[in-house]
């Protein structure tokens, strides 16, 4: 299966799932673990399988979609080390919690902000015309807040 395009082609694999029951101290339970998903990478030329993934997705999803969650990791490392270098979430330096999720915040609202706007242009000509007549407008009476009062 293909699950990306990477820098030197696509990035391809076999891959095998099963539905399984987990075992970890299934003893210890009343009831056995529900099934889960498990989803084997074995990779053409090698020996033995090289990466493992339980999921506890739905019985009747498709395996692409199990391929496409498990390699997610590698978009979503991508993304962390964007707002710790580009962001700047790794330079808060307080205390608290509450300091934290502030900043936190604030990093994750600007790198969002700064992914839309990497995103493509938006559409052009009469479907443009079309959109911009579709959004809504402010009635008369309609001050933002903060802005004088009229003359």
């Amino acid at each position: 299966m293909r699950w990306r395009e990477g820098t030197k082609g696509d990035l391809v694999s076999r891959f095998a799932h099963l539905r399984v029951r987990p075992s970890h101290r299934g003893s210890w339970r009343a009831e056995p673990w529900p099934e889960e998903w498990l989803l084997i990478e074995w990779p053409e030329g090698e020996d033995a399988p090289i990466k493992y993934w339980l999921s506890t997705l739905p019985a009747g999803t498709p395996i692409a979609t199990l391929v496409d969650t498990a390699k997610l990791r590698w978009r979503i490392e991508r993304d962390f080390q964007d707002l710790k270098q580009e962001i700047g979430l790794d330079h808060y330096e307080g205390r608290g919690w509450r300091g934290f999720h502030h900043h936190a915040a604030l990093s994750i609202a600007a790198y969002g902000f700064l992914v839309s706007e990497r995103s493509p242009i938006p559409p052009s000509g009469a479907l443009r015309q079309a959109l911009i007549a579709r959004a809504p407008m402010p009635n008369q009476s309609y001050r933002p807040r903060g802005h004088a009062a009229p003359a």
